[in-house]
């Protein structure tokens, strides 16, 4: 069973308060805020199975700081 409407992230922090999370639109990477910045995953090929289904997995590819 496959829910397009959610999407696993995979590295970053290890204090993410969610590893399972909607999906952007396509062409869109995932931003989440924590700790005085965002934290950017972007979409990967993979999918993985996990509590709420096949999703597809996003991975972690950079932070950037509010400005201030």
């Amino acid at each position: 069973m496959s829910d397009t409407t959610k999407a696993l992230l995979e590295g970053g922090p290890d204090d993410l308060p969610e590893r399972i999370v909607p999906v952007p639109p396509p062409g869109t990477d995932v931003k989440i805020e924590l700790r005085g910045g965002y934290e950017h995953f972007r979409a990967t090929p993979r999918q993985a199975d996990t509590p709420e289904g096949r999703l597809p997995v996003y991975e972690w590819w950079e932070r950037t700081e509010f400005a201030g």
